[in-house]
């Protein structure tokens, strides 16, 4: 493969910096971004509906999945100052843009590659704009790893295309004994709503 994607483990087109600016519940936000990263042009607009139509946190430990230059885990922990904001990513120049957002805003987010993840860590809240151009079994295996450590109660919100897999997404999560709700879809968007049946209260 000799095309940079924005899930490429090591980016090689040149670092161009950028800024995008935009409002969740009426907090500004100014991030940098840069080629090689996903939808370093603009807020995605999958993004921008997940943040509007998922139900914001108030705290625990959260985790932006797959966090490209980290505009979820910025909101979160915004949003919810008192929480543990977790933010993963294979891509390294999304992890060091999500670092540098996140210190540019004052806010305190733990960054990482996926393997860096301690094993015991556990999730209240997993946040995620999925990598639906990675392919299904990878997307499915992403789902795998991650969604079981949701801790007791925890829920994870999903935003996928519709037109890229959603619906089948959710078929398939219900198959995998999930219990998902489809909470919102605008603009060709489904936002999910993931729990497991063993672990709500």
């Amino acid at each position: 493969m000799t095309a940079d994607h924005y899930f490429s483990a090591e980016p090689t087109t040149p670092d161009q910096r950028r800024e995008i600016r935009f409002s969740v519940s009426g907090q500004d936000y100014k991030l940098a971004t840069a080629a090689g990263v996903f939808s370093s042009g603009r807020l995605d607009p999958g993004t921008t509906v997940l943040l509007e139509k998922g139900d914001l946190p108030t705290g625990g430990v959260l985790l932006d999945l797959g966090c490209g230059y980290g505009p979820i885990a910025c909101v979160l922990a915004r949003t919810a100052p008192g929480a543990v904001v977790h933010a993963v990513d294979v891509n390294s120049r999304a992890r060091q843009l999500t670092v540098e957002n996140a210190a540019s805003l004052g806010l305190t987010v733990h960054v990482a590659a996926p393997d860096e993840v301690p094993a015991d860590v556990t999730f209240d809240e997993i946040w995620s704009n999925p990598p639906t151009h990675v392919g299904k079994a990878e997307l499915h295996a992403i789902m795998q790893r991650w969604l079981p450590r949701l801790a007791p109660g925890g829920v994870a919100w999903l935003v996928i295309n519709r037109n890229l897999g959603g619906d089948s997404l959710h078929a398939w999560l219900v198959a995998e004994g999930w219990e998902v709700s489809r909470v919102a879809s605008k603009k060709g968007f489904r936002v999910l709503r993931v729990t497991s049946p063993e672990k709500t209260a």
